[in-house]
């Protein structure tokens, strides 16, 4: 029998092994997994809930949410996209539903049914699955096989190995001695730290939409739209996550010290707000400035950013000052906020980097560097915005890699 050694137990490592196993039963598969649990990642995500996937079925908007992996995942998308996942699931005893933003979730709410779905399959299969089984080096031998040393002594013997360790340097320095390059990573999907009086006091306040960018030079800017949380640190929510997914590498470049702009009226043009404010301010002169509001805006970051303006509680809107309206017109669309590091995406740490894509074939994941090499999952130079994008892009990538695999056998 033909031997597959699957490096790594987590989402990517377990749909490969099954997808592999499943195509070919003369395939004998093992997964080695470092730690002492398997799908530790899979436990934890969304919050304990498992964001399997996204509800979006069109491979063109679908690879819109991945700042790296977008060509390369279009043509694997057609083979396998969310539908497929959530089909196979289902297939599996396992009905997912969707929220209002478009994340999917077990109906359980529980990450474990998702666990023991894989568990079950891959005992079905028939797979080895080892835990504290850490890969110390894989060697390439002149047969054509692979030799792979364990830290414990182990020495095994395989035809095909998947690297599936996720982000852990672990896999990146095993694909490294067998020819690839590595881009370095760097933290993807984070929230911002910043210390400002504007924000002081308003942890817990959130606004539905609003556009957050960073400046990359005099011409060019990041620039991201969606919900906005202020937190005890600073600001997270969507909008912020985004912006941090696509501008990982410039903000790790500027060590996390950047100015962000933040427009929390994104509907309304500062000319139009400006003539909004002057017909407000004509309308209901006697009412005070700090207790009613031309614009829709969280009541509590009304006050501050009109603090910040210098108007004073007492003051109506009969007495707001032009210097007044120009300051508090800059803040509510062009508020400046000096970032001064990234905060910690609750557990979820994606990375940005990893395995070069270019030494990748994307039709079967296979490397161009070693022939009987696969790669799945966060391993690669892959990441997803948050919503369960990077979970879908492991199940493709570790789908196709599977399928290849197996019918890489006479």
């Amino acid at each position: 029998m033909a031997k597959l050694i699957v490096v790594g137990g987590g989402a990517a490592g377990f749909f490969g092994a099954i997808a592999a196993a499943r195509a070919n039963p003369k395939l004998e598969v093992i997964i080695l997994e470092a730690g002492k649990a398997f799908l530790s990642k899979v436990k934890i995500s969304g919050g304990g809930r498992c964001n399997v996937t996204h509800h979006c079925f069109d491979p063109l908007e679908l690879v819109k949410a991945y700042p790296r992996g977008q060509r390369e995942l279009r043509g694997a998308f057609s083979q396998f996209q969310p539908q497929d996942m959530i089909a196979w699931l289902r297939a599996e005893g396992v009905k997912l539903k969707t929220e209002a933003d478009g994340r999917m979730f077990p109906v359980t709410d529980d990450a474990e049914t998702i666990i023991q779905a894989f568990l079950r399959a891959a005992t079905q299969a028939k797979i080895q699955c080892r835990t504290g089984a850490a890969v110390q080096s894989i060697l390439k031998e002149e047969t054509g096989q692979f030799q792979v040393n364990l830290k414990g002594g182990d020495r095994l013997e395989a035809d095909f190995v998947l690297i599936a360790t996720g982000s852990h340097p672990s896999g990146h320095r095993l694909a490294a001695t067998l020819g690839h390059k590595i881009i370095p990573p760097k933290p993807s999907l984070f929230t911002f730290q910043i210390k400002d009086p504007r924000l002081q006091g308003l942890a817990g306040v959130s606004v539905p939409e609003v556009i957050v960018s960073i400046k990359l030079d005099q011409k060019k800017k990041l620039e991201q739209m969606g919900p906005l949380l202020i937190t005890h640190w600073g600001l997270s929510g969507p909008a912020v996550l985004k912006l941090s997914a696509w501008g990982a590498r410039t903000l790790a470049e500027n060590q996390y010290k950047m100015s962000l702009t933040v427009n929390w009226l994104p509907d309304v043009n500062p000319e139009t707000l400006r003539q909004q404010i002057q017909t407000f301010k004509t309308e209901h002169p006697r009412k005070k400035i700090i207790n009613l509001a031309p614009v829709e805006i969280p009541k509590r970051l009304w006050q501050s950013l009109a603090q910040f303006a210098a108007i004073q509680s007492e003051q109506n809107w009969a007495d707001l000052s032009k210097k007044q309206l120009n300051v508090f017109c800059q803040e509510l669309t062009q508020g400046q906020y000096n970032i001064q590091g990234k905060g910690v995406f609750k557990e979820e740490f994606v990375t940005c980097g990893g395995v070069s894509l270019k030494e990748v074939n994307f039709k079967t994941l296979a490397s161009r560097r070693c022939p009987g090499l696969y790669f799945a999952g966060e391993v690669l130079d892959i990441d997803g915005v948050t919503g369960g994008f990077n979970f879908q892009s492991a199940w493709t990538t570790s789908w196709l890699a599977g399928q290849a695999i197996a019918n890489n056998i006479d």
